[in-house]
């Protein structure tokens, strides 16, 4: 299930490293690179200062596939060596994860692909969920009008039209070269023939064992027996095959049109939600244009709403005006000036920003200059400006469990995916026999607005419920470009963390010359603007930083760990590719060739 920030899953993650001292670098490094080796004597946190240091990426001189699942890797991989091109892959990817990342990879859920071209065309791709027909703006409240805890995450109230099927069709057909049938294969074959449980799987599967048994359907997948599933053990889920079998037959009509729409509204009505087969019927992708920003010299290409680009490039452009990497990783002053960023842009996020099918989103004017310049004018050099001094309204949170995968093939073709069910395992149920979990993202929309919810957010109307809504997201799948060629993909799972966590990936490169996989196991910070706090991973703060800090007013909160980055550099001066798995994520794997 989803937990506040404070109290994120750290069963899913490792320890998080410490480090002794800042670590400085030029500002504004053109490539990756080694970290200056001083101070390694630090062992605080469970990895030294010497391990993190000595991290290097998986490198390949063709082509690149990094998730958070090995087997899904290794299928992405499969498909680049056959000849097909990045979005084939990761298209074969979404579906494996499907089976081997049940929590979180999905056909019940939906997500955003960030998409760049070898012929330099970016484009943006958002299969994001949709609000059921029937949906009002007090959907999650009582007769008296209060919101009804476990409505929007426990019941089918809160499941979301599914978009993950129709978005990878709509990409596979629009950029890819090989069929569905190729693609979607090893999908099928690894829920009918099974694949060998890792450690790291078990550890996500243990944490919702007791709600698996609630469900005669969910419980006789994923337990076996009756009994937690082992390390070593082979899961095999053949509902879950026949479901892709009707889809590589039927394609995004058997799911939309067809048996596994009947049966998810059957399941629905049975249940006490409101999702009817014209949800299904109606339902549509939208292509757009990306969001672009400048950032020493790179461009950076990202999701606009009603996913978060534009809140990481507001970001971005604020930090523009100040030497991180003269100031250091993790120094005092780097730390404060990248939380006063955070603060001022999750504000502007939560005020302005919403789907742009129901909402006027004012890109233009938070990122003009004008903007740029008032924030930073707000900074206080020696201080931390209080949150309630910085104004707007808060929107909802989201899930922490969502699932981001790279891909670069040797053609230059490079795609950025973030999708999600929303909390670990979604809804926590299945439609009869399908075999999938179902999405619980209507909580991502305001309950009511002005009430705080169950974070003790105080959400807004820009994200209130309306029929055939989607839900402002944090998902950024991101693409970093120089002078035009490709540098980096990025992009993480962590709510509103994978804000901070994408475009950390991007100045830990950027501006401390961290090599890919330096970049992604890097302790990291979060601010978001409430509470007022900044999140930490252990080894992020000194005692003196963090003394220096809190006398300037912070306060912080130590989180074990959160977000899972995935991501690839294409370093300038060796020219090869550099794949790095988020060592948070034991399961994952970085691969190429």
């Amino acid at each position: 299930m989803r937990l506040p920030i404070p109290m994120l899953l750290a069963c899913l993650l490792t320890a998080a490293p410490a480090l002794a001292a800042p670590v400085t670098a030029p500002a504004a490094v053109a490539h990756a690179t080694s970290i200056p080796a001083s101070a390694l004597d630090s062992t605080a946190g469970g990895i030294s200062r010497a391990q993190w240091m000595a991290a290097r990426p998986v490198t390949a001189q063709h082509a690149m596939v990094v998730s958070d699942q090995h087997e899904a890797t290794e299928v992405g991989l499969q498909i680049l060596k056959e000849g097909g091109n990045a979005v084939d892959a990761a298209v074969a990817v979404g579906y494996a994860q499907a089976v081997v990342n049940p929590c979180c990879g999905n056909i019940g859920g939906g997500g955003f692909m960030t998409i760049h071209l070898a012929s330099g065309k970016n484009i943006f791709l958002d299969f994001r969920e949709k609000a059921p027909l029937k949906a009002t703006p007090t959907l999650f409240q009582d007769a008296q009008g209060n919101v009804v805890p476990g409505r929007s995450t426990k019941t089918w109230l809160g499941v979301g039209v599914p978009g993950t099927v129709m978005g990878l069709d709509a990409a596979l057909k629009k950029y890819g070269t090989m069929s569905l049938k190729q693609v979607i294969a090893p999908a099928i074959r690894l829920a009918r023939d099974g694949f060998v449980l890792q450690p790291g799987d078990i550890q996500v599967l243990d944490t919702r064992t007791k709600d698996f048994a609630q469900h005669p359907n969910v419980a006789a997948i994923f337990l076996n027996h009756g009994q937690p599933w082992k390390a070593g053990e082979v899961l095999r889920q053949p509902q879950l095959a026949h479901t892709l079998q009707l889809i590589e037959q039927g394609g995004t009509r058997a799911y939309y049109d067809g048996p596994i729409a009947k049966a998810i509204v059957a399941a629905s009505d049975r249940h006490g939600g409101i999702l009817s087969l014209k949800d299904f019927r109606d339902y549509s992708v939208v292509w757009a244009k990306p969001i672009e920003c400048r950032y020493r010299g790179y461009t950076v290409v990202t999701v606009p709403p009603p996913g978060s680009g534009v809140t990481v490039c507001e970001i971005l452009r604020v930090l523009d005006g100040y030497p991180l990497g003269r100031w250091g990783y993790g120094s005092v002053q780097a730390t404060h000036y990248l939380a006063e960023a955070e603060r001022h842009a999750f504000a502007d996020r939560n005020t302005y920003l919403g789907d742009p099918a129901f909402v006027k989103n004012p890109i233009a004017r938070l990122l003009s200059a004008a903007n740029i310049a008032r924030i930073r004018a707000a900074i206080r050099p020696g201080r931390a400006t209080p949150s309630s001094e910085v104004k707007g309204s808060l929107g909802a949170t989201e899930g922490m469990h969502t699932t981001q995968y790279s891909v670069l093939d040797a053609g230059g073709n490079a795609v950025s995916v973030t999708y999600t069910i929303n909390y670990l395992f979604g809804v926590g149920m299945m439609a009869g026999d399908t075999g999938f979990f179902l999405n619980n993202e209507m909580d991502d929309f305001t309950s009511k607005p002005g009430i705080p919810n169950s974070f003790g957010l105080v959400q807004g109307h820009i994200n209130e419920i309306r029929p055939g809504k989607r839900p402002l997201s944090s998902m950024t799948p991101s693409l970093v470009l120089k002078n035009g060629r490709l540098f980096m993909v990025t992009g993480s799972p962590g709510g509103s963390t994978i804000i901070s966590t994408t475009l950390e990936s991007m100045i830990n490169v950027i501006d401390f010359g961290m090599n890919m996989q330096q970049a992604v196991d890097a302790p990291r910070v979060h601010m978001q603007w409430y509470p007022d706090k900044v999140f930490v991973e252990p080894g992020y703060l000194t005692p003196a930083t963090q003394a220096a800090l809190e006398k300037m007013g912070y306060a912080f909160k130590i989180v074990p760990a959160w977000g899972a980055d995935e991501a690839i550099l294409v370093n300038p001066e060796t020219h090869l590719l550099e794949g790095a798995n988020d060592r948070r994520r034991s399961a994952g794997l970085a691969a190429g060739y």
